[in-house]
């Protein structure tokens, strides 16, 4: 497996890349699923089903919806940072580092949404930032690692 560092030892980065698509529905979905939460819970009171629908409930079910944007708020987080050092990938939780003599490439396999960033021994990566939804910015951001793929490990492949 690629030896990883932490994205915090590498103090200069040459380019970043993030998605434009994947964050503008991100932030839309979890609008609607917290609009939809509240009027739900707005709506339990409404008539009597049976069970005591209290205030807390209403309020739990709210939370819930708030619960739920958060996790679709972290789709948000995705970025592609390249550096002298080597490529920093930040797809959902954590973004890890790796030197660019431990990386093989960066391929967007066809039927794939987002591109993969190949690692030795037929590991890889998925790159959530480059996606075939945002065509010709991720058509950049592709090239863009491959020259600096070039200028930064000083060998073509």
């Amino acid at each position: 497996m690629a030896k990883r560092q932490s994205a915090s030892d590498t103090s200069e980065w040459t380019y970043v890349y993030t998605p434009r698509l994947m964050p503008r529905v991100a932030v839309v979905v979890a609008v609607v699923v917290v609009i939809v939460h509240v009027i739900f819970a707005a709506l339990l009171t409404i008539e009597n089903t049976g069970p005591d629908v209290g205030l807390s409930d209403q309020i739990g079910i709210g939370l819930v919806g708030v619960v739920e944007a958060c996790a679709i708020l972290l789709l948000t987080r995705a970025r592609l940072r390249l550096g002298p050092n080597g490529i920093g990938v930040r797809n959902v939780l954590s973004e890890q580092f790796f030197r660019w003599d431990a990386i093989e490439g960066l391929v967007y396999p066809e039927g794939n949404f987002c591109a993969r960033l190949l690692l030795p021994s037929d590991e890889h990566i998925p790159v959530l930032a480059v996606q075939a939804r945002d065509h010709d910015r991720a058509v950049a951001a592709m090239e863009r690692f491959r020259d600096s793929e070039t200028d930064f490990s000083g060998d073509c492949r």
